[in-house]
């Protein structure tokens, strides 16, 4: 069997400013063959600057498989650099939800939720109201988390620890705002042993 890998997002899903190879699809897809899994390259629908609109009128416009294997989405991070109201990013997240649990099968255990980054603590954003973008990213992450239990999908908690290390050099790309594949890496690794767990132990 062939695994098939959907990643939904924004910059942070296509990696942005790094290498294709680091980002945390593909770094994911490498763990899970390392593990033995046959995968196929992951399929990303994401842009750097997407708000959740532009994402949903993006997977509506894609052609894509019927079903996949795997599903990530990992957006918002736009609506609140953006000033977007917090309902309408409820809205929009839940309908993509809705999307990618169609792209699973409906099958909720095959569909990982990450919270957004906090790009407040990076260097970039030394004079752009740190505090204020900790804050909002709080409301945003707690719907995205409260949205993922009502559809009953993984939700992974990366802000937590990319907290910690999102104002280091070896933590960020070139542009002092983006991660660098070391963080990816964190990532991968939780989002592999969440869609290996499905594979180990399904239903």
């Amino acid at each position: 069997m062939k695994y098939a890998y959907l990643a939904l997002g924004d910059s942070y899903t296509i990696g942005e400013q790094v290498a294709i190879a680091d980002s945390f699809p593909y770094q994911t897809v490498q763990l899970m063959r390392k593990a033995g899994l046959n995968c196929c390259a992951p399929e990303i629908i994401a842009t750097t600057g997407w708000a959740t609109n532009e994402l949903k009128k993006a997977i509506d416009e894609q052609v894509l498989l019927a079903t996949y294997d795997f599903a990530s989405l990992l957006i918002g991070v736009n609506n609140q650099y953006q000033g977007r109201s917090i309902e309408e990013f409820r809205l929009h997240f839940r309908l993509l939800l809705e999307m990618a649990l169609e792209r699973v099968d409906g099958k909720p255990d095959r569909l990982v939720v990450l919270s957004i980054p906090d790009w407040g603590v990076t260097p970039y954003a030394r004079d752009k109201s740190p505090e204020k973008v900790r804050s909002e990213i709080d409301i945003y992450n707690f719907i995205c988390q409260a949205e993922a239990n009502h559809f009953q999908t993984r939700f992974i908690n990366i802000t937590d620890t990319q907290r910690l290390d999102g104002h280091q050099a070896a933590y960020l790309a070139s542009d002092q705002l983006h991660p660098s594949g070391l963080e990816y890496a964190k990532w991968a690794a939780r989002v592999s042993a969440a869609f290996m767990e499905t594979v180990n132990h399904p239903g």
